[in-house]
């Protein structure tokens, strides 16, 4: 009897292990890789991921770099395109009659009027006339730092006249953009990046892929955790760069996105006065309420477009806004260097 009873024991067990084999076979071993990527968005990417082979890591990062360079030169301002119209072609042509555009320059067009809407106008990429003087301005100072000037403000206002978000006429059907004022201009700078971050992610997903981190300029988006099922170390760059400590925070998180604006990345000096690259719409100046403001969010490019509007509010404007979005924490950097975390950042704080 026992032995007949041992017997009925094995072969259930046998069946067991037939039936879930999947449970007891070893899983793959995924090793960490990293690629470092250059000229994309006029930044540095750093693209890490874990796979079982250099090769397949290799495969994503070549479907990640065509990607960018795709975007970037669908979104770039200066030169034109032989395959696509791209910005420069839609500012240089649009004022004229409709052009014909890419899906994705109709999907981000469409988010900048979202983003105008949810920001109150303080992300607004009809601002080109004025952002444009501003640029000049700029580099015209990094060639001749003596001669530095600031924008004269009747010119700034004069070109804010042409800068009517309204004027952007959007038609999904055609796929065109046409401007209703020929002089005005579109600047997509604050959260172009962040969109294409976003979309290229999504398109990962899809994919299969996890355990992934991409770090455009600064523009971290996270693909699921490490495979230990920890999350992604991230941290956020002092923008004090006198300083001994290289960052102000680390921060640990996983399907999100963190992205930062300051006034450290692009600026120049008339005197002792620093103006930098974050013009406000209201003012048609640059703010100096912080140093950085850093954002976490779900989807890379609402971050990236809410940093530069916070970057524009004073600090009790900056706090309710947060307040009233979903799956966002924000850390603003006062100019002093004491920090201020929205209600939930500190949670993401790396003890």
């Amino acid at each position: 009897m026992k032995k007949r009873i041992s017997t009925f024991i094995c072969m259930m067990l046998c069946t067991t292990l037939f039936l879930n084999g999947c449970s007891f076979s070893k899983k793959p071993v995924l090793n960490k890789y990293s690629q470092v990527l250059f000229d994309y968005f006029d930044t540095v990417a750093t693209i890490v991921g874990y796979e079982e082979t250099e090769e397949e890591f290799h495969q994503i990062c070549s479907f990640i770099e065509s990607e960018l360079a795709r975007y970037d030169g669908l979104y770039d301002n200066y030169n034109t395109l032989s395959s696509v119209n791209n910005l420069y072609v839609v500012n240089r042509d649009a004022g004229k009659a409709p052009v014909s555009v890419d899906e994705d320059m109709i999907k981000l067009f469409t988010l900048g009027k979202e983003i105008y809407a949810s920001t109150n106008g303080l992300t607004d990429f009809a601002m080109g006339s004025v952002f444009s003087i501003w640029h000049d301005h700029r580099e015209e100072a990094s060639f001749d730092p003596a001669n530095a000037s600031v924008p004269d403000l009747a010119k700034l206002e004069e070109a804010s006249l042409h800068c009517n978000i309204d004027d952007i006429i959007i038609d999904e059907s055609a796929s065109t953009i046409a401007y209703a004022d020929p002089l005005l201009k579109c600047d997509v700078g604050a959260f172009a990046k962040g969109y294409a971050i976003e979309r290229i992610t999504q398109d990962l997903i899809e994919m299969g892929v996890t355990h992934y981190s991409l770090n455009i300029g600064g523009n971290v988006r996270t693909i699921g955790t490490k495979p230990d099922g920890s999350n992604w170390t991230v941290a956020i760059q002092n923008p004090d760069l006198s300083s001994e400590e290289s960052y102000s925070e680390v921060i640990s998180f996983c399907d999100m996105a963190l992205s930062t604006s300051g006034s450290y990345q692009r600026f120049y000096y008339v005197g002792d006065i620093k103006y930098h690259h974050i013009i406000n719409p209201k003012t048609l100046f640059p703010e100096d309420n912080f140093l950085s403001v850093s954002v976490l969010n779900t989807d890379a490019g609402l971050g990236d477009a809410y940093s530069t509007a916070l970057f524009n509010m004073s600090l009790e404007e900056g706090q309710e806004f947060v307040k009233n979005l979903d799956n966002t924490e924000a850390m603003w950097i006062l100019p002093d260097g004491s920090k201020v975390y929205s209600d939930g950042f500190e949670a993401y704080i790396k003890k």
